[in-house]
């Protein structure tokens, strides 16, 4: 899912820019914003690219399944958030995780 996020923001600026990845405490959630300066993501796209199949990458250079996949991990199996915040040469993927206490045997 990292991998995925840092691909396409590298992916996202073809011609150089700054990737940059944050992490903070949000509450009672750890954020991780994944960040790029490529063109951004139009907003008629930004629900549109967590969908199944979705790609704005040419035949055969995406399966649009990386986002979707992401999404549903995120979701799905940690119980967290994953949207899109962007603008021309200020995208940020921003992955929320709830934090949870460590079990009284390691901590």
């Amino acid at each position: 899912m990292w991998t995925n996020l840092i691909d396409n923001a590298i992916g996202a600026m073809p011609n150089g820019g700054t990737l940059t990845v944050r992490t903070s405490r949000d509450g009672d959630n750890l954020l991780v914003e994944i960040c790029d300066t490529g063109a951004g993501v139009p907003p008629e796209l930004q629900q549109k690219i967590f969908e199944p199949f979705f790609t704005t990458k040419g035949v055969g250079e995406g399966t649009g399944l990386g986002l979707d996949i992401s999404y549903r991990v995120v979701t799905q199996r940690h119980h967290g958030d994953l949207k899109v915040v962007s603008s021309p040469g200020d995208t940020r993927f921003q992955v929320r995780l709830p934090i949870a206490e460590p079990p009284a045997d390691l901590a």
